[in-house]
C-alpha cells in the first residue's frame, strides 16, 4: 500500500504524515478492503477546497473534506488505486477548536471520512449516514481518537 501525503505550505509542520498512514491502514483493515491498494491525502487551504467543490460538487463554498473516488488499477503496479482525499486545513482547525477537541483529532476523523467515501460510503441519504457514521466512530475508537461531534452522535 502506498499513501502519498502532501502537504500544502504552512501546514506540513503542524502534521504528521505516519498517523495519518496509521488512519488509512486501520480504515482499511476495519472494512475488510485490500491493503493492495494506493491514494492519496492532501492537506491544503480553504481557497483550493472551495475550488475544486465548486468544480466537482456545484458548491462554491469551502468544505471540510473532499473525497474523489477513483477504482483504477494502476498499469504500473497492478494496485488499485482508490483515489484522493483533499481536507482543508482551515477548516480542520476551526472544527476543532469549536468542538474542543485537538487539530490531530480532527484531521484523523476527516482522514478517516475521507477513506470511508473512497470505500463507496455516503452519508447523503439517512441509511447511508446511519452507516458511515457508525463505522467512521468504530474506527476512530480503535485508534483511540476521541471526537466531541453532535454530528456523530445522531
Amino acid at each position: 500500500m502506498t499513501v502519498s501525503i502532501d502537504f500544502a505550505d504552512p501546514y506540513a509542520d503542524q502534521l504528521n504524515n505516519s498517523q495519518i498512514e496509521h488512519c488509512v491502514l486501520t480504515t482499511l483493515e476495519h472494512q475488510g478492503a485490500t491493503l493492495d491498494t494506493d491514494l492519496s491525502i492532501l492537506v491544503d487551504n480553504d481557497s483550493r477546497i472551495q475550488r475544486l467543490s465548486r468544480e466537482f460538487m456545484g458548491i462554491d463554498a469551502p468544505t471540510d473534506v473532499l473525497a474523489f473516488p477513483a477504482g483504477h488499477v494502476d498499469p504500473d503496479t497492478g494496485r488499485v488505486y482508490l483515489g484522493d482525499v483533499i481536507i482543508s486545513f482551515p477548516q480542520a482547525k476551526n472544527q476543532a477548536d469549536q468542538a474542543g477537541h485537538s487539530l490531530s483529532a480532527e484531521i484523523n476523523m476527516l482522514v478517516v471520512h475521507g477513506v470511508l467515501h473512497l470505500l463507496g460510503y455516503d452519508h447523503h441519504e439517512p441509511e447511508g449516514k446511519s452507516e458511515m457514521w457508525s463505522a467512521q466512530s468504530q474506527i476512530l475508537s480503535s485508534l483511540g481518537v476521541s471526537i466531541n461531534s453532535p454530528e456523530l452522535s445522531k
